[in-house]
């Protein structure tokens, strides 16, 4: 087996007697050895984009930030300073420390990263999209990147287009060109070559393009370019994903400029206060770069990476796959959970009840129609089809495919919401059979079969049909009824328009009962403040019966046409009491969640089908599971490996815990750091030296972020995740203005105890005491600032990752500052008095702030 080299066009245009000579390929299919060699040579059929980096490309791409290149822009000076300029007493402790401090953050950061990135794909390993390929001689499923150049590919509706495919039967085939080309309207798609079509690749008649998904039809494809190759491949750089940003990440993002926006403000008046007053603009340049590190969140994107690695880990273990890590906090936004009623509400499981003819009566001649129509077709089998045909071989039916051969059929869509099979019997009969909801083929019947005898189907019978239906349904029953014609064409091309004038035979009944954890998860999700709305295709009478045992509000219904006539106004208006939407199609799906989102919700979307490829991606959140169709797996940011609102309930409180923890580093960030600005700024101005030297501002840095290294792993009160939580950047800054300035009154009671009241006026002496204070204070606060209130200490106890982390960071300091190991840092050892001291206004700082945060703070704000 080779590779091609025809051209595309070429390739489209042959016979296909000379097609399969020039590819080459096979009418049989390929064996597995003929396809293992193929792809063995040329290797999988998957679009490849930049090679993995080198692990020292990817650590100096975490290196070059703008934190530590302001860290770098320090070694320099400090380097010119102490090492270059000096002819003796030479300094390179100094140096080697920050570049030690450098080479280890940006270490923890690397690490992290490529921790978070290997989960992701392990994760997502567990999921992976198939397709039906011809090989020895018959269609099995196989992953997509098992391919080779001419295999033959058996597509229907739901399927994703594997790879580029040459069409050499099609049936109704309709494809979704959006992706590529964000035609909203389906393309019809052909075996034969239109010369006229040729603009470009997307236009060809014959062409089915990887990416691209079948909407309805069936068809069979020869493919004839693979991964890079593929018009997909060659438009992957202009087609990547733009990421979109959340609320959270939007939040993050404000107060993360909010606070560079203080620092470029204020470092420059620390440089030109402390230049002035200590008459060192050197030193002083140095110092306002160090306070510019020392101030700026720099562990922000390793909290944020842990938190959501931690969860998306998490998440799996209770049968969530996490596509994207940034959905994880979405889905602890989420207040509204929009999902179909089919497996998720109800057991999956649909039970055939009934089969009736039109008076009501059970008619095994209606069953054994809708079992030629479900086994003869050769589309997507539903649930539907799987319950017809069980049923029908439990009474020994399978046999009369024995007696029936297919001619054509009229693939199922969503909008006609029905399908049909023409079959030939030996004698050379033909029958046209259909299926599908009963208002259409009530509408397509122009005759009506009772008790054998064929009349008009006038208004007295189509009340009465009908009303045998409304009763069924009513009754909870999901009801569709079976129509066949007998005078059929010998030389016809079948198609939509001949679903007409039809012979109403009768009706088929499914239960589909609800499951038993269903109502207490969704009471669940409602005390966790989660609404749950369902938006589903059937009809409003069995929807409302299932509704109502599960809980969900069903005194106000909206259905399909309804919604149709709509404006998006009058639709924001239903949304926002409505809990039950019956009879929609996917376009309107798509709507209402839309219309959810303009009320201000964050929307959750749960779905499996073809018609929920549109609404998954116009979610905040899409939701699938691992047996979907593949269309509504692509479109989903989470997957489910079971179909169960047990399983989603558990991945929600995992988003709403990594929000929490965020909050929590957050509002220590922006209170600590903002606080510390005015508190340097202060000691400018009134002492005669620097508060803290380089080092200290790196070395104290280093230790805190230590501290913060537990956060992610925090445990959360079970109040904290009672209702959806969402990062408001207003409110942090409110906390910021509240707290931070009451740290700076306790820097500024060290400056006033140490320097007037233990006339410490030494400013290695002074250094070390607020260097002290600066580590054990910031690694202690958090235990108040993570507690609603922090005066209660027998509940909301800490993590044993966070209590380590800052049991660390307080012991290194107290080893620093108390044995000689101080001089390396340019400290000095501290006497017990003083660190009684310093202990004592801690302890001043963690109680004031926990009364401010009891009496004074709205802990509701969020």
């Amino acid at each position: 087996m080779k590779n091609n080299n025809n051209t595309l066009l070429e390739l489209l245009k042959m016979s296909h007697d000379d097609f399969f000579s020039a590819l080459p390929a096979d009418k049989n299919g390929f064996s597995e050895e003929q396809a293992e060699a193929y792809i063995e040579e040329f290797g999988p059929n998957e679009i490849v984009g930049q090679k993995k980096k080198h692990p020292l490309i990817g650590f100096v791409n975490v290196l070059i930030n703008p934190f530590n290149l302001v860290l770098i822009v320090v070694i320099i000076i400090t380097l010119i300073t102490d090492v270059i300029i000096p002819s003796t007493g030479k300094d390179y402790v100094t140096v080697g420390i920050l570049t030690a401090l450098v080479i280890l953050s940006t270490l923890v950061s690397y690490i992290q990263d490529e921790r978070s990135n290997k989960a992701s794909e392990k994760l997502l390993d567990m999921v992976s999209n198939t397709t039906a390929v011809l090989r020895d001689g018959k269609f099995i499923e196989k992953p997509i990147d098992e391919l080779a150049l001419g295999d033959i590919i058996r597509l229907s509706a739901g399927d994703i287009i594997p790879a580029d495919l040459r069409i050499i039967s099609a049936k109704d085939l309709f494809l979704s060109q959006a992706t590529l080309t964000g035609e909203s309207q389906p393309v019809e798609k052909y075996v034969l070559f239109d010369e006229e079509l040729v603009e470009q690749e997307s236009d060809y008649t014959n062409l089915a393009l990887m990416g691209t998904n079948v909407v309805s039809g069936t068809a069979r494809g020869v493919v004839i370019r693979r991964g890079n190759e593929t018009y997909l491949g060659s438009m992957s750089k202009s087609l990547e994903n733009i990421k979109v940003i959340n609320s959270f990440e939007n939040s993050i993002s404000t107060i993360s400029k909010l606070l560079l926006r203080l620092m470029m403000i204020m470092v420059p008046v620390i440089f030109v206060l402390n230049g002035i007053l200590k008459g060192d603009f050197v030193d002083a340049f140095v110092f306002a770069l160090t306070v510019a590190v020392g101030l700026t969140p720099e562990m922000l994107p390793v909290v944020l990476t842990s938190g959501l690695s931690r969860g998306a880990i998490n998440m799996a273990k209770h049968q969530t796959i996490v596509k994207s890590q940034s959905s994880i906090s979405t889905f602890g936004e989420m207040d509204i959970l929009c999902t179909d009623k089919t497996g998720t509400i109800t057991q999956d499981e649909i039970i055939l009840e009934r089969y009736m003819d039109v008076t009501g009566e059970d008619d095994m001649r209606v069953l054994r129609h809708a079992y030629l129509n479900s086994t003869f077709q050769s589309g997507l089998k539903n649930l539907i089809d799987l319950a017809i045909i069980e049923r029908a071989e439990s009474y020994n039916m399978d046999d009369l495919v024995n007696y029936y051969d297919i001619v054509d059929e009229i693939p199922f869509d969503f909008s006609r919401r029905r399908m049909s099979v023409i079959l030939e019997d030996s004698k050379g009969k033909r029958q046209l059979i259909t299926k599908g909801a009963v208002e259409e083929i009530l509408n397509l019947s122009k005759y009506i079969d009772r008790d054998g005898v064929v009349s008009e189907f006038d208004e007295e019978t189509r009340k009465e049909a009908y009303e045998v239906y409304s009763q069924h349904n009513h009754d909870g029953l999901r009801m569709i009824a079976v129509a066949q014609k007998n005078n059929i064409p010998l030389d016809h091309e079948f198609g939509v328009e001949d679903e007409s004038e039809l012979v109403l035979i009768g009706f088929i009944g499914f239960l589909d009962p609800p499951k038993e954890s269903a109502k207490p998860t969704i009471e669940s999700l409602h005390n966790h403040g989660v609404d749950v709305v369902v938006i589903t295709g059937d009809s409003l009478g069995v929807a409302k019966k299932v509704c109502s045992k599960v809980g969900i509000d069903t005194e106000y219904t909206v259905v399909g046409n309804e919604v149709e006539a709509m404006s998006d106004e009058a639709l924001r208006e239903a949304v926002s009491h409505c809990k039950l939407f019956a009879k929609i199609s996917p376009i309107q799906k798509q709507r209402i969640v839309g219309a959810f989102q303009d009320n201000g919700h964050i929307v959750g979307y749960l779905g499996d089908g073809i018609n929920d490829a549109l609404a998954l991606r116009k979610a905040d959140v899409g939701i699938s599971v691992d047996t979907a169709v593949d269309i509504a797996k692509e479109s989903a940011n989470i997957i489910l490996l079971k179909k169960d609102l047990t399983v989603l309930e558990a991945g929600i409180l995992e988003g709403r815990k990594t929000i929490v923890n965020m909050i929590k580093y957050l509002e220590m960030a922006v209170s600590g750091n903002f606080g510390n600005m005015i508190s340097v700024i202060v000691a400018s101005l009134f002492l005669p030296f620097l508060p803290l030297l380089p080092i200290h501002i790196l070395v104290q840095n280093l230790l805190n972020d230590v501290a913060q290294l537990g956060i992610p792993f925090d445990h959360c009160a079970e109040e904290d995740l009672y209702l959806p939580r969402r990062l408001q950047s207003k409110t942090l800054q409110k906390f910021m203005i509240l707290f931070g300035p009451l740290s700076s009154i306790f820097d500024i009671t060290c400056f006033v105890v140490f320097y007037f009241v233990l006339n410490i006026h030494d400013a290695t002496t002074f250094q070390t005491l607020w260097f002290t204070f600066g580590v054990i204070s910031q690694a202690t606060i958090i235990f108040v600032i993570r507690k609603k209130n922090p005066l209660n200490m027998f509940t909301e106890h800490p993590s044993l990752a966070l209590v380590v982390a800052s049991f660390v960071a307080c012991a290194l300091t107290v080893l620093i500052v108390t044995t000689p190991i101080a001089f390396t840092f340019d400290l000095v050892p501290v006497g017990a008095y003083n660190f009684q001291t310093v202990i004592l206004i801690v302890f001043g700082y963690l109680l004031t702030t926990a009364l401010v945060k009891r009496f004074f703070w709205d802990n509701d704000v969020h």
